[in-house]
């Protein structure tokens, strides 16, 4: 018998103004893309902003649908945007946020296995790790470099790249 242990690593700032002034404008970003979300049924609302290595942002909401599970995450919504669009254009930071009005969020939200399954091929796909600010709104910031320390045992199956099609 072989026990393994896994250690993550990120860095928590106390709150927005630890930032330098590229990142609080990113995050402030993420907060603006809140008011494309479509959640009229959890009300819980998330926002993310890319900055690709040109400087230009891309966003992404969460989209909810009554056909659940229809929808997707704002995560998502932005990387399929930019695979679709920008591939020759490398994500440098991605900024994520959310808000609702039902209940205070005290810390940063997380993003949840399956955009986190995305990000990790959005990383394979650039050939480099994304930085990640999770930015609570009047709260602290966590910042995240590579997708490795949110999710340790991702999905790669090198083989089915070679499968004949």
């Amino acid at each position: 018998m072989t026990e393994h242990e896994i250690k993550i690593a990120f860095k928590e700032y106390d709150s927005l103004e630890e930032l330098n002034t590229a990142d609080k404008n990113l995050c402030a970003e993420a907060v603006k893309a809140l008011a494309t979300s479509h959640s009229p049924y959890s009300k819980f609302r998330v926002g993310v902003a890319l900055q690709l290595q040109s400087g230009k942002i891309l966003y992404g909401s969460n989209q909810e649908n009554v056909a659940y599970p229809s929808g997707l995450c704002a995560e998502r919504v932005a990387l399929f945007n930019w695979g679709a669009n920008h591939l020759d254009d490398p994500i440098v930071n991605m900024a994520v946020t959310a808000h609702t009005d039902d209940f205070d969020l005290l810390k940063p939200v997380t993003s949840c296995g399956a955009c986190l399954q995305v990000m990790a091929e959005c990383e394979k796909m650039q050939n480099r790790p994304l930085r990640m600010l999770l930015y609570c709104i009047n709260g602290p910031v966590w910042e995240i470099n590579g997708i490795q320390s949110l999710m340790p045992f991702m999905f790669s199956e090198e083989r089915l790249v070679q499968l004949p099609l």
